[in-house]
């Protein structure tokens, strides 16, 4: 498997304000390859720009699916502010200059990206005999003790 699976069950702190941001594409003509093709080919290098440098970037984590015609990323970054800056780089703004280029309004190919701002304190989740996954990998995983074991609970367990 690879993954060192936590055995029990788990969650994590909310406790930071974060950015979960969701991009992806949609494969609207599946032969029209010569479209679609360097789309996705573009994501590689900006993944692993992202991972090398997680840091100084405020990248902390993501997770990919693949469908038959839409693949989604779900990125977690420490601030909008960080997320903006790294949409501004080199590389990022390479791959959409040559996006608009070579697809701009030609619909064989979509691309799309949503955006959410969570404060501290308003987001939870649980995992129970699983790997580090999703929010657990971006922020610290701990143990679901009596104080967590409820939805409601991880959610509204302090005074605001």
């Amino acid at each position: 498997m690879g993954k060192n699976i936590f055995t029990g069950g788990f969650t994590t702190e909310n406790e930071q304000d974060l950015v979960v941001f969701l991009i992806g594409m949609r494969i609207n003509r599946r032969r029209a390859v010569h479209k679609w093709w360097p789309v996705f080919q573009a994501m590689p290098a900006m993944i692993k720009e992202l991972h090398q440098n997680k840091e100084e970037l405020g990248f902390l984590s993501m997770e990919s699916y693949f469908g038959l015609r839409t693949t989604v990323m779900i990125q977690y970054w420490r601030s909008t502010t960080e997320l903006i800056a790294y949409a501004k780089g080199e590389k990022h703004l390479a791959a959409w200059k040559h996006f608009n280029q070579k697809i701009g309004n030609n619909d064989a190919v979509g691309i799309y990206h949503e955006t959410f701002e969570v404060a501290a304190g308003r987001y939870e989740s649980v995992y129970r005999n699983m790997p580090k996954y999703g929010l657990a990998q971006a922020i610290n995983h701990i143990p679901i003790t009596k104080e967590r074991t409820s939805a409601h609970k991880r959610l509204y367990s302090k005074q605001r």
